[in-house]
């Protein structure tokens, strides 16, 4: 009867502790009530084999059953905490979720303005894109019409240009003659014209090694470029000067392929005359003047003794020889002949003639009436590029550069001579001074 209470009793409690979700405890045998008919007395075997109770088990039994209410007790006092702990989490979750939404609200939010904010800008880019397009339409609209405006401006800047120059080129073709320089293998015709080409070499002022070099180095540069055309000295004022220097250019005139003539439009006086006799052929003005005399030496800031003297002195006697000895023998007299006419002529030695009494004394080989200078074909008061053989020299290109001395005196400075060197020049007025 006890045992069957105390599982009622337990039963009973774990059915109120128990989890709704727990399965519900088999429902107990009911007691024996009193309408149930009593159990037919125990026969003697039944009753042979009933033991008495025992008391420990009995009291285990107690215990057991006591322990099980205890286990149920506890049971559902660890329900009880596990529900506010349950109903923590479950307002923890609630919480989340109210968190989530604001955030997702949040979100939402920022992506509604950033929505807008992204469609004004892509409205504020496609009005600006438009404005842009539209601009670059105008400027290139504007282009159009400034390029066309140019190009009129080109056209007609190019039209007057072209008018420009052609109005320059004509005047620049106004400034050559129609012609070429004429290139004769006899450049003296029978009517007493000299024709000269562009193989010209002027020669003017006092003979020096400046000159000698200019015109050896054409000499030359005409023979390079053709051997046979006539190559042509041009003399028109030169009172001669270092016999040196001059002899340089007698040596480079024979040693040409090429013929070379001397040809005098004014005056040629010592050395240069020398040159003019000794050349190949020569021609001369009838005015021109050719002036013979002996070889002249000058010392400045020296003296000598009797034997230097006469040293010196038989040095210009061989250098008188080697040149006066060509001429006289030209002339068909002795060098002695020729130094004894001169003094008949004038007291100083200076024998000069006009170029037609020239060629009589064979100074010279022909007197001419008219030069042709072929090779100048442009206009001499147009720009000075003509080609420098064409053009005449000044006393600067034979290294000299004219002075005013204290008294007021113009003269010039003639180079150092070397010491075994001889002037051969005429300087009756004293302008050429020497070192």
């Amino acid at each position: 009867m006890l045992k069957n209470t105390l599982t009622l009793v337990a039963a009973l409690t774990l059915a109120v502790h128990a989890d709704p979700a727990d399965p519900a405890p088999a429902p107990a045998k009911p007691a024996p009530t009193k309408e149930q008919p009593a159990k037919a007395p125990e026969t003697p075997a039944e009753q042979k084999e009933e033991c008495p109770a025992d008391p420990e088990l009995e009291k285990a039994k107690t215990e057991q059953a006591r322990l099980a209410v205890l286990n149920a007790l506890a049971v559902e006092q660890e329900k009880h905490k596990s529900l506010d702990l349950r109903s923590e989490i479950a307002r923890l979750k609630l919480e989340k979720e109210l968190l989530t939404e604001k955030l997702a609200l949040a979100a939402a939010k920022e992506n509604s303005k950033q929505s807008d904010a992204i469609a004004k800008y892509e409205s504020e880019k496609d009005s600006l894109t438009r404005e842009a397009t539209l601009a670059k339409l105008r400027a290139d609209h504007l282009g159009s019409q400034l390029k066309e405006l140019q190009a009129k401006s080109s056209l007609k800047t190019s039209a007057l240009m072209a008018q420009i120059s052609e109005i320059e080129t004509a005047n620049k073709r106004d400034d050559y003659a129609n012609a070429e320089p004429q290139y004769l293998d006899n450049p003296l015709k029978k009517d007493g014209t000299l024709v000269i080409s562009d193989r010209r070499i002027p020669f003017n002022g006092p003979v020096t090694g400046s000159l000698a070099d200019k015109v050896t180095e054409r000499i030359n540069y005409f023979n390079n470029k053709d051997p046979k055309k006539p190559i042509f000295i041009v003399i028109d004022d030169s009172p001669g000067g270092s016999v040196m220097a001059g002899y340089r250019i007698l040596k480079s005139m024979e040693g040409s392929e090429a013929p070379v003539y001397v040809v005098v439009k004014s005056f040629a006086a010592s050395m240069a005359a020398t040159i003019t006799t000794l050349a190949e052929r020569s021609f001369v003005y009838p005015n021109a003047m050719i002036l013979h005399h002996q070889i002249s030496q000058s010392f400045m800031f020296s003296s000598m003794n009797l034997t230097e003297q006469k040293e010196n002195v038989d040095d210009l006697m061989k250098w008188w020889n080697r040149l006066a000895g060509p001429i006289a023998e030209k002339m068909g007299i002795t060098p002695d002949e020729f130094i004894e006419m001169m003094y008949k002529k004038t007291v100083s030695g200076d024998w000069t003639e006009f170029g037609d009494d020239a060629v009589k004394l064979k100074w010279a080989d022909h007197a001419v009436t008219r030069i042709h200078e072929t090779a100048l074909l442009k206009n001499p008061d147009a720009k000075k590029d003509a080609v420098a053989t064409t053009t005449r020299t000044s006393e600067t290109d034979n290294g000299l550069t004219p002075a005013i001395d204290a008294q007021g005196n113009p003269y010039m400075i003639l180079p150092r001579r070397n010491p075994k060197d001889a002037y051969l020049i005429h300087n009756p007025d004293g302008y050429y001074r020497f070192k």
